[in-house]
């Protein structure tokens, strides 16, 4: 897997919640951010991964999942436009 994103972020946002449960853990969003941008979509089924790729081809959103060590999940969608890409968890969706 290549260190280049794949596509544009626009901008970054990222819920108050997501960023308390990534503190706790000591996770960086930054490290999160860069899995997503090179195509590492973390904890996906094969359904999802798919989609995310074909999205990369027509402009869809593109969602990445992150499961994080001491419990809970993080998400990361990065909007069709690719105006904004959101870091948050599964609840504030």
């Amino acid at each position: 897997m290549s260190n280049r994103p794949r596509f544009q972020m626009g901008q970054p946002v990222i819920t108050p919640a997501a960023q308390s449960l990534l503190e706790q853990a000591g996770i960086s969003p930054t490290v999160l951010l860069g899995r997503h941008l090179r195509g590492d979509w973390g904890e996906l089924d094969i359904a999802d991964v798919a989609s995310n790729e074909l999205a990369l081809l027509i402009h869809r959103r593109l969602l990445s999942s992150y499961v994080i060590p001491g419990g809970g999940k993080i998400w990361i969608i990065t909007e069709a436009d690719r105006s904004v890409t959101t870091i948050l968890l599964p609840e504030d969706y």
